[in-house]
């Protein structure tokens, strides 16, 4: 069935893959044994809607063998072993990718033997045999080179042989399969590295691999660096239980990863059969493929190779029912929820800022910087980066000029948390009182607001937010500054900003590519780590318990503000969730909705990071989801790329992204956002 009819609550519907890889237990010498462990672990597998297992090198007659592959009743009885899971296959989903010695040409191979419902689509040989340390497999084996046939007859069965096969999944967009053998990864240019080039996503490695000190590691390593290298997910699975202990031990380790990232992996010196499964992203892997230009030169530098490969097609056949998501998808994916992890993510960020400030202060010469401080987030964050800024500099931090400005819906909270903030950072502080000049600039246009009227609109929103702007530009001027930004990468998203003399512009913007859930982890790290001291950490924090506003409009009786950002734009959180598979990704409305439904759809499902109080746990339904996820695609795709298109100067912090048109994204003015619209409309209402 094609992939598109499957429902909505399925990975196959939305470019995921369940892969696995399995360690039996094996028994030397007796491969009628050993295939029916790995039958048993290929059901498991097919019960769990997998649709790849990769077992252990050599894994039916057990690699520990040695010479005994030399005898005839052993090569036999594993060809018959071939036959056993063959068969067994039929009613499986997954392909079967198991280990076997292959008699070819008058020699004896290392293979991997592809079985996918009763049918074997190939086999791939070893292409580099180790003849080193405790590795004798050149007295056995012959490498994938001596070869001359690219067939070979399995049991009556002539299938495709050679290190050159890909396995297509023609009903599973973008799954498609190459296999290579233990020491083939070890080697200089693994041949996985050609498979990913022409077009494999899913690289296997069937391994035996003793274990040695330091080694699982090392394995670690190996895994993590070819995938990110080759942009695919890596399986590997080593020998364990059963293997010869005469002169060597086996751990029996298996990892998935998927673009340097461990998905899975085993538990080590197992007992029993072990199988691990996780679900891989192929859209991501493509997503990354398509953007990076040196995979293209790759390609074509490697053209005569790549057009060697042969492909091998099948349909893969996912059940066609609900195949619910295994997998943690992050809530904030610019925050780690691993403490150790978020803790130096937000010291590099941070440092990233700062040195992008000081860099910039540098090379102009200027040695002050004005900045306007409303107590909310983005400017308390903007001014601790300048202050230390200027502590690298060698300036003294009255330098910083920093100012508050009220308006006419500035609550007494926040202005006492600039003035705070500002004394305890031993900045120059001054206040101006923009009310003045905005009811002047109210009058002169003729805005109704000017004679009591309650007509809160753009106009009077944004008539205070130039004014403000338009004093910090000549207070600058005035002291020989720049003007610093502190506009966030999710206000950029989403065109939240006054365009032009207003908060969209500025001399140099150090929040420009930080979204708004991270200043909130990073302006608490600034708390735990003590960065400026406990008075200013004291009013750091009460800015993180302060609702994000932007204080234009006029407060009510109880004097609390009732404007609130997140009322008109949709929770930042969500927000943030949405811009990251968007941009990151490329990701197609209705997959970023699943995605989202994922990790906001249940506040109990999946790790919260510790720094979110349980009472601030969120979570949405797929009607909200839906909701403000088309708030994000108009604002994002139509509405607000003029405001980004003209965007002052500032470092890129992350991965994530920034909207920078001299950086990650350069987009129309001009656009729309029916076809993202529409997608979104039919992707859900198919679900």
């Amino acid at each position: 069935m094609s992939v598109k009819t499957h429902p909505f609550d399925s990975i196959y519907r939305h470019g995921y893959v369940r892969v696995a890889a399995a360690v039996p237990r094996v028994k030397i010498a007796d491969p009628a044994e050993n295939a029916n462990h790995t039958i048993d672990l290929a059901a498991q597998a097919s019960q769990n809607d997998v649709a790849l297992v990769v077992f252990p090198e050599l894994g039916l007659a057990a690699y520990t063998s040695e010479d005994l592959f030399r005898q005839d009743a052993l090569i036999e009885s594993t060809y018959a072993a071939i036959e056993s899971v063959r068969k067994a296959s039929e009613p499986l989903q997954p392909v079967l990718v198991v280990g076997a010695p292959l008699r070819a040409e008058q020699g004896l191979f290392n293979c991997a033997v592809v079985i996918h419902r009763g049918q074997i689509l190939g086999a791939v040989p070893k292409s580099y045999l180790p003849e080193y340390r405790e590795f004798y497999e050149k007295r056995q084996f012959r490498a994938a080179r001596d070869l001359i046939s690219d067939t070979i007859t399995i049991n009556d069965h002539e299938v495709p042989f050679g290190n050159h096969l890909i396995f297509n999944a023609t009903d599973v967009p973008n799954f498609s399969l190459h296999i290579e053998i233990c020491e083939d990864v070890w080697s200089a240019i693994p041949p996985s590295t050609y498979g990913a080039l022409a077009g494999a996503t899913v690289l296997a490695n069937l391994s035996a691999s003793n274990i040695l000190v330091g080694k699982s590691d090392y394995r670690h390593t190996l895994c993590a660096a070819h995938s990110a290298r080759t942009l695919s997910s890596y399986l590997y699975t080593a020998a364990g239980p059963g293997e010869s202990t005469t002169d060597l031990a086996w751990d029996g380790q298996a990892l998935i990863y998927e673009n340097g990232e461990c998905l899975a992996e085993s538990e080590r010196y197992p007992d029993t059969d072990g199988l691990i499964t996780a679900d891989v992203d192929l859209d991501r892997l493509v997503s990354d493929r398509v953007e990076t230009s040196s995979w293209g030169d790759a390609i074509h530098d490697h053209r005569r190779k790549l057009q060697r490969m042969r492909k091998i097609e099948f349909e893969l056949r996912p059940r066609s029912g609900a195949v619910p998501l295994d997998r943690s998808i992050e809530r904030f994916p610019y925050v780690p929820s691993n403490q150790p992890m978020r803790n130096a993510r937000c010291e590099e960020v941070y440092r990233i800022q700062v040195a992008g400030l000081q860099t910039r202060l540098e090379a102009t010469g200027i040695k002050k910087v004005v900045i306007g401080v409303s107590g909310g987030l983005d400017s308390t964050h903007a001014l601790i980066v300048a202050a230390r800024a200027f502590d690298r500099l060698g300036l003294p931090r009255t330098n910083l000029l920093a100012y508050t400005m009220p308006g006419f819906g500035t609550s007494d909270h926040t202005l006492e948390s600039a003035r705070e903030l500002m004394a305890a950072l031993g900045v120059s502080a001054a206040e101006l009182d923009i009310r003045a000049p905005a009811q002047a600039m109210l009058e002169a246009i003729g805005h109704p607001a000017a004679d009591g009227s309650p007509a809160y609109d753009t106009t009077y929103e944004n008539v205070q937010a130039g004014e403000r702007t338009s004093h910090l530009f000549r207070l600058a001027n005035h002291h020989g500054a720049i003007v610093l930004g502190t506009g966030d990468l999710s206000e950029l998203a989403l065109g939240w900003s006054t365009y032009g003399v207003g908060d969209q512009m500025s001399h140099y913007n150090v929040n420009a590519s930080v979204p708004k859930t991270l200043i909130q982890f990073l302006l608490r790290w600034a708390i735990d780590t003590d960065q400026f001291g406990s008075q200013a950490g004291a009013v750091l924090a009460t800015v993180l318990d302060t609702a994000i506003s932007p204080e234009l409009i006029p407060a009510g009786a109880t004097g609390e503000a009732e404007q609130r950002s997140e009322d008109t734009v949709g929770p930042y959180e969500l927000q943030d969730f949405f811009l990251y598979h968007v941009l990151r990704f490329g990701n197609r409305p209705s997959k970023v909705a699943w995605l989202a439904q994922q990790a906001w759809g249940d506040r109990n499902r999946g790790p919260w990071p510790d720094l979110i109080p349980v009472d601030r746990r969120s979570e949405y339904p797929m009607e909200q989801i839906e909701h403000w996820l088309t708030v994000f695609l108009k604002r994002f795709f139509q509405t607000s790329q003029f405001k980004r298109s003209a965007s002052p100067n500032g470092p890129k912090v992350g991965s994530g992204g920034s909207l920078s048109p001299r950086g990650d994204w350069r987009a129309p003015s001009d656009g729309n956002a029916d076809i993202w619209l529409a997608e979104l409309r039919q992707g859900l209402a198919r679900g």
